[in-house]
């Protein structure tokens, strides 16, 4: 049954003597055993809806495939996707021994760019995807933003604010990937440095549904009250760090009274020195010590 309905939707497409070799440039068309192929190396897409491929797969059962998949021969029989992964998943969800695919010559970024492209195109990668495939593009095959952005018709600025999407911490990456937070709020997190920092901000922004202007306005607040706390920080651990003489001066002093003594700065950048006794009698050597010096 699935046969037939194979070969009916491939017939709507081409005629039978497509099937033989074609020396043209679009490729050769054949009916490739399903199990010769394997996925993308570089696919970009890393999640694929199960209940979408469910109901691709019950269109194929009843309707065929009408567009092929295209692939790269590697092996005499084993091929690699360039794209149609989905129609390929599809078809072996519903157990369909071939697949017709178009056979290219593609070396690895012409396969990249194509998965890339064929993505943007139907809209199927999430934030997160793209901004890792396009910095893919960019290390493996020494891509300028300015390049890709050619490559997959959009501005240089929006690659590096996608791009930007990776300085993110890894939680915050997977709640854009899922759009728990979307691009915008994605922006407005990433003026947080702190990843636990970030984190944090980004637990708030979802338990409170913030739109994007309030997390904006939260992020600037949350950044200025930070800032003070480090300043604070800074000037308490100014206050507390002694000098070398300080130090020198507080051994002495315990040394010379036979007791502890600390010496601290206080709000006045003033000394506090505190000499501990156990009880009056060791007041009252100190201070016979002391009337003796």
């Amino acid at each position: 049954m699935s046969k037939n309905r194979l070969g009916k939707g491939l017939g709507a497409l081409i005629n039978d003597a497509a099937f033989e070799e074609d020396s043209s440039t679009s490729g050769r068309l054949r009916e490739i055993y399903v199990q010769q192929i394997e996925p993308n190396p570089f696919q970009p897409r890393q999640e694929f809806d199960q209940e979408e491929l469910k109901e691709l797969a019950d269109s194929i059962k009843e309707n065929g495939i009408i567009q092929p998949i295209t692939v790269r021969q590697i092996k005499p029989d084993l091929y690699q996707l360039v794209t149609g992964e989905r129609r390929w998943r599809a078809s072996r969800m519903i157990g369909l021994s071939k697949i017709p695919a178009i056979i290219k010559d593609y070396d690895d970024r012409q396969m990249m760019e194509t998965a890339l492209i064929e993505n943007i195109q139907r809209e199927d990668l999430n934030p997160i995807e793209e901004a890792q495939a396009y910095q893919r593009m960019m290390e493996e095959f020494g891509l300028t933003q300015e390049d890709v952005a050619s490559k997959v018709g959009k501005s240089r600025s929006s690659i590096a604010n996608i791009v930007r999407l990776l300085n993110l911490s890894p939680k915050v990456q997977v709640y854009v990937s899922r759009e728990t937070l979307s691009m915008g709020h994605a922006r407005a997190l990433l003026a947080i440095k702190n990843p636990e920092e970030q984190i944090q901000v980004a637990d708030y922004i979802i338990k409170n549904n913030l739109s994007v202007r309030e997390t904006e306005k939260f992020v600037h607040s949350f950044n200025k009250e930070m800032e003070k706390k480090k300043e604070k920080a800074v000037t308490q651990n100014k206050k507390t760090v002694l000098g070398p003489e300080w130090i020198k001066a507080q051994e002495e002093l315990s040394r010379l009274l036979g007791t502890k003594v600390k010496i601290k700065n206080n709000n006045n950048n003033k000394k506090v020195i505190t000499i501990e006794c156990d009880n009056y009698s060791d007041v009252k050597k100190l201070i016979n010590t002391l009337s003796l010096g």
